[in-house]
């Protein structure tokens, strides 16, 4: 088939905005941020809409980001024969599905490509940096995180995560502020000229027509600053930077100052219990739709043995920053009963609303309502048998205890010098001073392991649980070799 070329951008909707250099930043790759989850169950703090500024510091004498016009200018003369029009038209109507339905199992590490599924390789596990290689021309979506390229040819491409309050200062006064639209990305490839387009995700609702796209801005943070441009076009789930240059970058909006403007945002509700013999604890999130900051949730919650529950989102947009109300119909106190839509990078905590059902015996009905004027915008029945089915479908949750047991001749051969052990035993108080010594006594390294194995399992598995923790910290090879054997 004839290869045609794309037409070239409009710009008419946009004013063109000038380059310029925000306050001086750290290196990027000093200031990349890991997802590394943390939260406060019992932290209520209201979150606060994630309003962010720069004050300008100096003019960009190169030129590292063109500006709209500029960019429109040498697009002419490049060879763009590798991407027509009708695939540009295929992309931006499949996207949108399938950024839509991101899909559930948030730990897949494969982009969506023209000839089937692309493995992404971790490269990287201190920094959450990835790599990537397209073999051929096409359209790739990795849809784990929303974050798509269109190539003209086979190109490398490694993406790493970043946190915005890393480099934005937090300030509501300045007559300059910026409201994020979603999640950082990384981003290089070899070759540069490879990629055609980059397709950032973002969460801002387009469908009510209260969002201008020229409010759309990309921010790149490099060594001498943040630097803004206007992405080509704006679709609903995703902003398109054609011909990019590649750093650290992500959506913003530029709001007036001033300006008191009810942005209506994608969310989703996140719904993990906590199972518990005598009273079944709940954890409920009100969060922008953003699969990274989803993940970040999930990962979290897994680390306590938080099950989540399959749950629609709200159906209709919700507005970015206002408060909602949950409620629950068996009038089980609810704390916080408020939450404040906002976002929060993954890596930061996450605010929820929890509550205790018991040994639920009945369905509970779930509700949030707009604080403001009491509209119902999302609900829900949790039953009985749906956490009997969770429950049957999920692993169980690691115990420190078990593995000591099943482990117990491999850990009598295998571990080394107690001395640490036997001191964080004794600060726990599992051992004292007289069954130390006892310890110590023995004549070889493997009697002393039996000796002490022996000693704390007959203390029972509160005894078994810091004996784990003090071997885990202190030799923590010998505990991942023994889990992987055990798989």
């Amino acid at each position: 088939m004839e290869k045609k070329e794309c037409p070239e951008k409009s710009s008419s909707s946009e004013e063109e905005l000038p380059r310029r250099v925000y306050r001086e930043l750290p290196c990027v790759s000093e200031t990349l941020c890991g997802i590394s989850h943390f939260f406060q169950e019992d932290d209520e703090t209201e979150a606060e809409p994630l309003l962010f500024r720069a004050v300008p510091d100096c003019q960009l004498s190169g030129g590292d980001i063109p500006s709209v016009s500029e960019e429109q200018e040498s697009s002419e003369g490049q060879d763009s024969g590798d991407i027509c029009s009708e695939e540009n038209q295929i992309v931006s109507s499949y996207a949108s599905k399938v950024c839509f339905e991101i899909e559930e199992d948030y730990k897949n590490r494969q982009f969506l490509g023209p000839e089937g599924n692309v493995d992404v390789e971790l490269i990287d596990k201190s920094t959450n940096r990835y790599s990537v290689w397209f073999p051929t021309a096409g359209w790739y979506l990795w849809s784990a995180t929303g974050l798509g390229f269109l190539v003209r040819d086979e190109v490398t491409v490694t993406i790493a995560f970043g946190s915005w309050s890393q480099h934005l200062a937090l300030d509501l006064q300045h007559h300059e502020q910026w409201l994020v639209g979603g999640p950082l990305f990384d981003v290089t490839a070899e070759p540069e000229e490879a990629v055609a387009e980059i397709h950032l995700p973002h969460f801002i609702s387009l469908q009510a027509g209260e969002v201008d796209v020229s409010w759309f801005l990309v921010a790149h943070f490099k060594n001498e600053g943040m630097v803004l441009e206007h992405p080509a076009r704006v679709e609903p789930f995703y902003a398109v930077l054609e011909s990019p240059s590649f750093s650290l970058m992500g959506i913003l909006l530029r709001i007036a100052s001033g300006t008191r403007l009810s942005i209506p945002i994608t969310s989703n509700t996140l719904i993990y219990y906590h199972p518990h013999p005598e009273d079944i604890k709940f954890h409920l999130y009100l969060v922008p739709s953003d699969a990274l900051l989803t993940k970040a949730i999930d990962d979290e919650e897994d680390r306590f043995h938080g099950v989540r529950l399959q749950t629609s989102p709200p159906m209709e947009p919700l507005n970015f920053g206002s408060s909602y109300i949950v409620s629950n119909s068996a009038n089980l106190k609810v704390m916080p009963k408020e939450l404040k839509l906002s976002y929060r990078s993954p890596g930061e905590i996450q605010h929820f609303s929890k509550f205790y059902a018991g040994q639920m015996k009945e369905p509970i009905q779930l509700e949030i309502t707009e604080k403001r004027h009491g509209t119902l915008v999302w609900d829900t029945e949790v039953k009985p048998v749906d956490l009997q089915l969770v429950a049957a479908s999920a692993p169980p949750p690691f115990s420190g205890a078990a593995f000591v047991k099943e482990n117990h001749r491999q850990l009598q051969a295998r571990m080394g010098d107690l001395k640490g052990v036997l001191d964080d035993l004794q600060d726990n108080e599992v051992l004292t001073e007289n069954e130390k010594e006892l310890v110590e006594q023995e004549k070889t390294r493997q009697s002393k392991n039996e000796a002490l194995l022996s000693m704390v399992e007959k203390k029972g598995d509160l005894a078994l649980d810091v004996l784990f923790r003090s071997i885990s910290g202190r030799d923590p090879y010998l505990v991942s070799y023994l889990r992987q054997q055990n798989l």
